[in-house]
């Protein structure tokens, strides 16, 4: 993140588990998420309703959220895809 002269806010360790709860909470305040997969990246617009589909997306088999889980304004971005990040940082 120093690299693209980003200031962290607030770290929260791996070994806080966050749930699907969480998750919820953390989408109130945005209006677009984005889940990376691998290679495969999934937006959903979350500004007028949270779908279960896009909770899903967020969390791992473990029910857990997925890391990394980055908030940028009212984005959320949830896991790696180095494209993606691009986008997003340019």
């Amino acid at each position: 993140m120093a690299a693209n002269k980003i200031d962290i806010k607030e770290e929260v360790r791996a070994s806080q588990k966050l749930n699907e709860a969480d998750a919820k909470k953390i989408l109130k305040a945005a209006n677009k998420l984005i889940v990376a997969k691998g290679k495969k990246v999934s937006e959903f617009s979350v500004a007028v309703n949270i779908k279960t589909d896009a909770i899903e997306a967020m969390l791992g088999p473990t029910g857990n959220l997925r890391a990394p889980t980055l908030v940028i304004g009212k984005t959320v971005v949830v896991g790696f895809n180095e494209e993606a990040y691009k986008k997003l940082f340019k």
